[in-house]
């Protein structure tokens, strides 16, 4: 039985990692996607076996993300009925250590990338009735990881934004328009490929580190049933939570953190072996 097309999802930073993953998903469960990245080879590359439909795309160029979600919105019968926020970067360590050319870049793509995305399909979305916008928040949209501080300050400002803007549309009477944020635990991905010996990526080893197929799935299945914010796994979206409504509790707990780290950075360094990017968890 053939699984009937749902309409567009353009997916960024689709060209590898976690993004290649969630393409795969949804064009599985019937999505045309448009697989869009930076690197135009590389995004057609993994948009060949998908229906070979890819783009090249800066998120931070508002009239390429216009362009994108236009094309999209074209073609198919169904219109654009999925953007996909997935393009990021992770810079690590203290805040004092990054210049202001560093800081600028985190916020300009895992931000203000994200924004410029969100707004540029709503401009269709809205205009069709429908649609829906998932961002790839992360847990460290959730609470202030230390080591990471710069690309979590990132994180909770889309957080911020998406919850905001769902609200803003439910305003305008637009119920059939959707934002939801995902938020997984640490992926094993390219990002964090070069990162089992960095001590300010502690906190992206201290829960359960996931394949990028299991939050592909999650996010594939947030496609279908929209809810504002979903973490992944669900508890220890409830754990950071907690800590972040106790910033004095979670401050004493920082050595605990730095501990349960460092474990999960060795323990990730057995699974992953010599060649660190095939790790089967």
């Amino acid at each position: 039985m053939t699984t009937p097309v749902r309409g567009a999802a353009v997916v960024t930073g689709a060209a590898g990692g976690l993004g290649r993953a969630i393409a795969a998903a949804l064009h599985a469960d019937g999505w045309a996607v448009l697989l869009t990245d930076l690197d135009a080879g590389a995004a057609a590359t993994a948009a060949a076996p998908l229906g070979g439909w890819s783009r090249a795309l800066d998120v931070r160029d508002e009239t390429a993300c216009a362009e994108v979600a236009a094309e999209a919105a074209g073609g198919t019968a169904g219109g654009l009925g999925l953007w996909v926020n997935n393009a990021g970067i992770l810079v690590t360590g203290p805040s004092w250590e990054q210049d202001a050319a560093t800081r600028r870049r985190v916020v300009e793509v895992n931000a203000l990338g994200a924004m410029t995305g969100t707004l540029a399909a709503l401009a269709v979305m809205r205009a069709q009735g429908h649609g829906h916008v998932l961002n790839v928040v992360s847990l460290a949209g959730l609470i202030a990881a230390p080591g990471e501080t710069v690309y979590a300050a990132s994180k909770h400002a889309l957080l911020a934004f998406s919850l905001g803007t769902l609200a803003d549309l439910r305003m305008a009477g637009l119920r059939d328009v959707h934002v939801s944020c995902l938020c997984p635990d640490g992926i094993w991905t390219p990002m964090l490929h070069d990162r089992l010996d960095d001590p300010g990526a502690l906190a992206s080893f201290t829960g359960t580190m996931l394949t990028p197929q299991r939050v592909a799935a999650r996010a594939a299945r947030l496609a279908r049933r929209p809810r504002p914010v979903v973490s992944l796994p669900r508890w220890r979206g409830a754990q950071v939570r907690l800590l972040d409504a106790l910033p004095r509790l979670a401050l004493a707990l920082t050595p605990v953190v730095r501990a349960a780290g460092r474990a999960g950075q060795r323990r990730q360094r057995r699974r992953a072996g010599p060649d660190r990017s095939r790790a089967h968890l």
